[in-house]
């Protein structure tokens, strides 16, 4: 347990991104990467897992080490349910650091919207930006992420461009913005069949 030498190569390798593209990550040393995140002191400033030069499958590894990030970048990472299940729990953990969380082109649907509305609820979770462009989200992922406006005193920036909201949809969150007791400042949609509002 005293021999640093794996634990100096890991924080060598996650300052280079030189090296984050050329070499090509084995399981084990995702999950050593994971742990030595997990149990830092430090917060990563910023995971994005589409840097990492590895399998989708072994990718998969890093993504618990969301819990101790500023900054997470998801977008297009073929997220399984369990993958946002660990997610919504660091959103969720004390003293949650994530402030920025990008989950854009995953197929969440309403199911994971709703998980994610919950944990925006949570006393614990300060996140400001989440953007969710292109995850299938309907009406019904609307009224979840409004819901979640009206408890959530922190997020200042939603993306959900791309997707199918509806016009109840729309109502709903555009309605949030003009209540002045909601801190969410910038609503980002483009309709799929409509066009850009």
């Amino acid at each position: 347990m005293k021999d640093q030498t794996l634990y100096k190569e890991i924080q060598v390798f996650l300052k280079s991104d030189k090296q984050r593209k050329s070499e090509k990550l084995t399981p084990a040393q995702c999950s050593s990467i994971t742990y030595m995140l997990q149990m830092s002191e430090e917060v990563l400033d910023e995971l994005d897992l589409k840097k990492y030069n590895t399998s989708e499958e072994v990718r998969r590894r890093l993504i618990p080490a969301v819990s101790n990030c500023r900054k997470v970048l998801l977008a297009g990472c073929n997220l399984s349910r369990h993958s946002c299940e660990i997610v919504v729990s660091a959103l969720q953990s004390l003293n949650s650091p994530l402030r920025e969380l990008d989950l854009s082109n995953n197929d969440l649907q309403d199911t994971g919207v709703k998980m994610l509305s919950d944990a925006l609820k949570s006393t614990n979770c300060k996140l400001e930006i989440l953007r969710l462009s292109g995850c299938m989200v309907t009406e019904v992922g609307c009224c979840y992420l409004a819901s979640a406006l009206r408890s959530t005193s922190h997020l200042k920036e939603l993306d959900l461009s791309y997707n199918c909201p509806g016009e109840s949809g729309v109502k709903l969150l555009t309605e949030r913005l003009s209540d002045p007791n909601c801190t969410l400042e910038k609503l980002r949609y483009v309709r799929l069949k409509f066009g850009m509002v």
